[in-house]
């Protein structure tokens, strides 16, 4: 394997076995002791290959069920693969799951001693880290607390704390940021950034596509223990909403089947990756267009700093049974930099009206972008985010954001230079 190369599994299957019956009870146990247990077996992984380069921040997705924890499990040498080999060139830090390695009947300072044990470091090297790893979780007050009596939040920013401070190369993270208050994740996000810099390497599991996106050079995809597409994030993420929106539309279609002596198939879904436009009659709605326009509604491409920009999202809908649509819209810069993104769900806003008009419009006051191009993605969405009816991935079109100056950067802030 070259030197550059961190982590390589080659044609790595796994598979478990999954009992038909439970038998819990001694009284089970008892009467079904003659009785041979049936087991269903369950490839967790399908002969998956893939190359992590030294120094990559690559991101692993998909669907519950995919396969993506049981294969960082294999990596950091939890499980045994059934067949395929994993070589891993550097020592391993494991953040897989939540309280792992820790006893709970132990306060905070000792699972830190624990832990960091487990992790290969020396008692001095920890004692030396404590002070840092003390202040990384905020868990001063609480460090002489029993971890049993600690909340998922708390036992999630110790685990962390530990596991970034192991000082190894290659850092393996389960679903890190699902657990924990926004502003820890925000310092596990600069943590992130702060490793990419020192080239350690970086695998992480995750389902919120803005962060993959964010932080991951590369992205896999598994569905059913399977390899679907190995890439760039934007075209692996887009791919995994795509499939997301397929599924759920199969999941509504079978839902509305009549059940007896009837059975209608369900047909294959073409999707645009540009402009997502599948199959009306299965959709509640479907964006028809994204507009650019100044305050007083006339369409505008180029915008001074300090104009105010309007985006307008036109739509169809066909499912009168849903009363309202819920849009969510982000602007993202022509390098696929991820801007700013809002939504209706989250600022509760009462979108009634919105609906029966068949555009949504956002206006933006005093833009105070950077001079560059950018492009708009759109979704229409149920009554929550992960009910996705309609998604558009890249607006056709892009607006410009021109200032009189020649200064750079992705905004531009109102300053002044103070004179003495």
């Amino acid at each position: 394997m070259s030197n550059e190369i961190a982590v390589k599994v080659d044609h790595v299957s796994k598979c478990f076995e999954i009992p038909q019956e439970r038998r819990n009870t001694i009284r089970e146990k008892v009467i079904g002791f003659r009785k041979k247990t049936i087991y269903e077996r369950y490839n967790a992984l399908d002969d998956v290959s893939l190359e992590i380069r030294k120094g990559e921040f690559f991101g692993i997705i998909g669907r519950n069920g995919s396969g993506k924890s049981t294969l960082l499990k294999i990596i950091a040498g939890i499980y045994s693969s059934d067949s395929g080999t994993v070589r891993v060139n550097g020592q391993v830090s494991p953040f897989l799951e939540l309280g792992v390695g820790f006893n709970p009947e132990l306060s905070g300072k000792d699972n830190i001693f624990l832990n960091g044990t487990i992790l290969g470091l020396t008692f001095k090297e920890i004692e030396k880290k404590y002070p840092k790893i003390l202040e990384f979780s905020e868990l001063e007050r609480f460090i002489h607390l029993k971890v049993k009596n600690y909340s998922s939040g708390m036992q999630v920013r110790l685990a962390f704390s530990v596991a970034i401070h192991a000082n190894k190369e290659i850092l393996l993270m389960d679903e890190v940021l699902a657990v924990g208050d926004s502003n820890f994740q925000s310092k596990c996000l600069t943590e992130f950034i702060n490793f990419k810099h020192q080239r350690k390497t970086i695998i992480l599991v995750t389902h919120d596509m803005a962060t993959a996106q964010k932080y991951c050079d590369r992205l896999m995809l598994l569905r059913n223990g399977k390899e679907v597409l190995t890439g760039s994030s934007r075209e692996v993420a887009s791919e995994y909403i795509i499939q997301n929106m397929s599924d759920e539309e199969q999941r509504i279609v079978k839902k509305t089947q009549p059940i007896e002596g009837m059975q209608a198939s369900v047909g294959s879904v073409s999707i645009d990756p540009l402009l997502v436009q599948n199959e009306p009659d299965k959709k509640a709605a479907v964006i028809e267009k994204i507009e650019f326009l100044d305050e007083n509604g006339s369409p505008k491409s180029v915008f001074g700093i300090g104009d105010n920009l309007v985006i307008r999202v036109r739509f169809t809908k066909f499912n009168n049974k849903i009363d309202r649509l819920n849009f969510g819209v982000s602007i993202y810069s022509i390098e696929d930099y991820y801007i700013f993104g809002i939504n209706t769900i989250l600022d509760k806003v009462d979108t009634s009206k919105i609906t029966r008009n068949g555009f949504c419009d956002i206006c933006y006051r005093n833009i105070n972008l950077g001079t560059n191009r950018y492009y708009v993605r759109a979704g229409i969405y149920e009554d929550e985010v992960e009910k996705l009816i309609d998604y558009v991935e890249q607006s056709p079109d892009y607006f410009q954001v021109q200032a009189m100056d020649f200064n750079t950067g992705m905004v531009h802030l109102n300053y002044e230079w103070i004179k003495p």
